[in-house]
């Protein structure tokens, strides 16, 4: 399998026709590249905030209740480009109103027979918290993707093992991790937290990432980071567990993830921290004991 993940440069739409012509263009390259699956990042909907005047593209709220006027023609849009690429697309994701003025931070994937599911983001930065308007989501799933299962881990989410151990247990072998940051520390957390999962669960994860500036936006002003695709640092897998990642201006980090190197790593493992897994509920050791010096 094939799979593009974006390092999305933000940009500043004056209306849904020209983001419509964006996404198809970028999309349009990653198709191009061989893509069966293509990743956009975190927050990608708020690009849409643009298209609206001065007050509201300063103010998150007001930028959050605009953009729900989009969210049909959002759905439309994907779904028509993921039908005629042919080719599964993961669409970042969209602050959804869950009709009581707040919002779910919603990771749409969308296939090339027409299918439609998501993922809502579960764990809250503080960056969320304070926006007072946002929630966390309270289902986690794992979905079909061709041959293989993937599941969905939405930036700060890639960070806690426990969720993405129970989607890895449900079947997923490919996370995909839409995410933004606006600081070097943050990337470093996600980078890490994707590197992690990797290795504890012998699977592939696909990161995606917003970049540029956009003075405009108090959510997307500054972005960091690279985009990449991780996997165990085991043996038959890279070393420093980076298949693919971009570099500077690179738009796409493109690579094809081999699942018969990924099962021939669980039988040559020289470490087997996924089958090893349950030994951290051994009842001798689910609590730390204090130690008196003899």
């Amino acid at each position: 399998m094939k799979v593009a993940v974006a390092k999305y440069l933000i940009g500043a739409p004056r209306s849904f026709a020209e983001f419509a012509d964006k996404q198809a263009r970028w999309l349009g390259e990653a198709k191009r590249a061989g893509a069966e699956l293509a990743v956009l990042p975190e927050y990608l909907a708020l690009e849409l905030g643009a298209s609206f005047g001065a007050a509201t593209q300063g103010d998150l709220h007001a930028s959050l209740i605009a953009i729900q006027t989009y969210h049909d023609a959002w759905r439309e849009l994907y779904g028509l480009l993921a039908r005629e690429l042919r080719m599964h697309v993961v669409a970042g994701s969209f602050l959804l109103d869950n009709g009581r003025g707040r919002y779910r931070n919603r990771s749409y994937a969308f296939a090339p027979d027409g299918g439609v599911l998501w993922q809502d983001k579960l764990q809250l930065t503080g960056f969320e918290k304070r926006a007072a308007v946002i929630e966390g989501g309270d289902a986690l799933r794992v979905f079909a993707l061709g041959e293989t299962r993937a599941a969905i881990a939405v930036c700060y989410d890639i960070e806690f093992p426990l969720p993405v151990r129970a989607q890895c247990e449900a079947g997923a072998r490919v996370l995909i991790a839409p995410s933004c940051t606006d600081t070097e520390a943050g990337a470093t957390r996600v980078r890490v937290g994707c590197l992690a999962r990797a290795l504890e669960n012998r699977c592939f994860v696909a990161q995606a990432v917003t970049a540029g500036d956009a003075a405009w936006s108090p959510a997307l002003d500054t972005n960091t980071g690279e985009a990449a695709i991780y996997a165990p640092m085991d043996v038959g897998l890279p070393a420093d567990g980076i298949v693919a990642s971009t570099r500077g201006d690179q738009a796409w980090a493109v690579a094809d993830l081999d699942f018969a190197a990924l099962d021939a790593s669980r039988a040559q493992a020289q470490v087997a921290n996924d089958r090893d897994w349950a030994g951290q509920g051994a009842p001798a050791i689910e609590r730390a004991a204090l130690m008196e010096w003899g």
